[in-house]
């Protein structure tokens, strides 16, 4: 087997890279009104990338960054600025994230040298079964299913923090809630693609009075520059840090979520129709997260970590990493580089659209799906000069046979692309990477009254019937079970050391998207602020491939259709935030440029190259 030589960036090609980006915020996500000269004030900087020492955080918020900094200055680890900066993603990134969803989390543990996760994926009421989207055995309409009480699932997010805290942490989860608190108290400053994002679901928001009251504050769409407050999340937060996280499973907390899934609560002159869920108080009590062993493949030389199913995303793309591991791709041109990147993506989502579902129900073949044996059977399926037709059909992992399919095609399923990711590293070496969503952009819409927060929607993460009637579905709903996810937190070493960690937003996405920031900066040589902001491409086994504008007016656009390639646009993939461990010590954190407005990379002391 052929490998390749992992380009490595000097510590001065490095720092020119810190350099070049400079503090300036980015452009805005999208043009926004005026602010209002009687409330306006300026929006907090913004810089993608930031070296020095002391530990750092990236995420896609000034705010919540400055949250876990502020924890890891006063001696707190990774874990604990990690869930420092989660709650305050919840205040400031209520769309995407909040204690009313779920995620995975990752771990680094620089004492022992070992990677492990938790997985805190919400999961489906006791009562629920492979017809829970479907009415006289149709599938109801996807809009019904997303803005309902049916598409609520157990939230995870809070139980997540009390795991991670209890096996990793150094401090309180009260104490970690106060900046968050603080925030929401206070309030933040409204920045364009908070109130854009608010404007895509003002009609919704609209239909039920608690989340109107909340996110239209007087009725209207907030304003940039002006100040957004939550009082009642303030309150949750402290009530969450004085009684514990019990309070959301087994406390007035847990009565008032049981009864806003079960009576949505619609305003009566609204036209809405919301379906109630089954969630009980019985399903809040009986969840749990579940910790265990990453995945992990080898790629050039490193070890690459990821998260293990329910989540499709370390599988995915360590084994698209398998495929690619046969190719020099540093001395690829870019069209080939692309086509593989591509084509390897087809493959992983094929595959994955047949195994990977919760395994508490489906037999997952994890270990096989991650051997290099089944890549290599997987990878002659790529020619240079010509491109494999989707949907493409899956593989039997246990069973390999080199450039053969084991099953029938099948369509992928719909994924929501909404959720957030942030990655923190401490002066100990510790490093998290953490994804976190509430599914769609807002969630289910609805606002638990009271309480500050929206409630998911991630159970519209399971296929509402089969892709296709021939071929076996192990994402359709059942009782207490996860849906597949594409969350994709990743964790890189190096002889046992942590070389990076990153991962992204974006639904089914998110897998592409971590491959590609992966490759381009492992293999193409480029800065991971660098990497982060290259253009994208989504191959998902779809008869297109998604492209952003960098790549649609590029001249490889012209080149990929030669060789048989076709593409539709999407303005804009994923939201990567990383951090990476420098050959001089310092840590390097990065986000996104432009990206839903740019992200916000710090670290506790920053310094420039020694």
């Amino acid at each position: 087997m052929r490998r390749t030589t992992v380009r490595r960036l000097s510590v001065w090609a490095v720092a020119a890279a810190v350099a070049s980006v400079g503090a300036t915020p980015p452009p805005s996500a999208a043009p926004a009104p005026a602010p209002s000269p009687a409330t306006a004030k300026p929006p907090p900087a913004k810089t993608p990338v930031a070296a020095g020492y002391g530990g750092a955080v990236a995420s896609v918020d000034a705010d919540a960054s400055a949250a876990g900094i502020e924890v890891l200055r006063n001696g707190g680890n990774a874990v604990d600025a990690a869930v420092a900066t989660a709650a305050a993603l919840g205040v400031t990134e209520p769309y995407s994230a909040g204690i009313g969803g779920g995620g995975y989390f990752v771990h680094y543990d620089a004492k022992s040298r070992t990677v492990r996760t938790i997985d805190g994926r919400e999961t489906a009421p006791r009562s629920a079964d492979k017809s829970l989207f479907l009415e006289d055995g149709k599938p109801i309409p996807f809009e019904q299913a997303v803005t309902s009480g049916l598409g609520v699932g157990a939230p995870g997010t809070p139980a997540t923090w009390r795991a991670a805290l209890d096996k990793w942490g150094s401090e309180s989860l009260r104490t970690l809630l106060k900046p968050a608190e603080k925030l929401a108290r206070d309030g933040f400053t409204v920045d364009p693609t908070f109130r854009t994002q608010t404007q895509a679901n003002e009609a919704r928001f609209r239909d039920f009075p608690d989340t109107a009251e909340l996110f239209l504050p007087g009725g209207e769409l907030p304003v940039v520059g002006s100040r957004f407050k939550n009082p009642d999340l303030a309150r949750t937060y402290r009530e969450l840090g004085r009684e514990g996280v019990d309070e959301l499973y087994r406390g007035d907390l847990a009565r008032d979520i049981v009864r806003t899934v079960r009576k949505p609560p619609v305003d009566p002159k609204s036209q809405r129709v919301a379906r109630p869920g089954d969630l009980t108080a019985k399903d809040l009590r009986a969840y749990d997260v579940l910790g265990q062993a990453p995945t992990k493949v080898s790629y050039r030389g490193l070890d690459v970590y990821g998260i293990a199913p329910s989540s499709s995303g370390g599988t995915s793309v360590g084994e698209a990493l398998n495929i690619l591991e046969r190719t020099d791709l540093s001395a690829a041109s870019q069209t080939a580089y692309l086509h593989r990147f591509i084509e390897s993506s087809r493959i992983a989502f094929a595959d994955r659209g047949r195994w990977l579902g919760d395994p508490a129900f489906e037999d997952v073949p994890t270990r096989e799906l991650l051997s290099q044996r089944f890549a290599d059977s997987r990878e002659c399926l790529i020619k240079d000069d010509a491109v494999l037709t989707s949907p493409l059909a899956p593989a039997d992992p246990r069973n390999p046979t080199a450039c053969k399919a084991g099953g029938k095609a099948a369509p992928t399923t719909f994924e929501g692309e909404n959720t957030t990711h942030l990655t923190a590293a401490d002066k100990w070496g510790n490093v998290v990477a953490y994804t976190l969503t509430i599914e769609s952009t807002g969630g289910s819409g609805i606002t638990v009254p009271g309480r500050g927060f929206l409630l998911n929607n991630e159970l519209t993460d399971f296929s509402f019937a089969p892709a296709s009637p021939a071929v076996h579905d192990p994402n359709l709903p059942g009782p207490g079970k996860r849906p597949r996810s594409s969350i994709s937190p990743t964790i890189v070493l190096e002889n046992g050391r942590p070389l990076l960690a990153l991962g992204s937003p974006g639904g089914a996405t998110i897998i592409t998207t971590v491959l590609q920031t992966l490759t381009g900066h492992l293999d193409r040589g480029l800065p991971l602020v660098d990497a982060i902001a290259a253009p994208r491409a989504s191959q998902r086994n779809q008869a297109t491939t998604e492209l952003e504008p960098g790549l649609w007016n590029s001249p490889e656009r012209a080149r990929l259709e030669a060789l048989g390639h076709a593409f539709r646009q999407n303005p804009e993939i994923g939201a990567t935030t990383g951090v990476q461990r420098l050959p001089d010590g310092r840590w390097l954190a990065a986000a996104e440029k432009v990206r839903r407005g740019g992200g916000s990379a710090m670290v506790v002391r920053p310094a420039g190259p020694r």
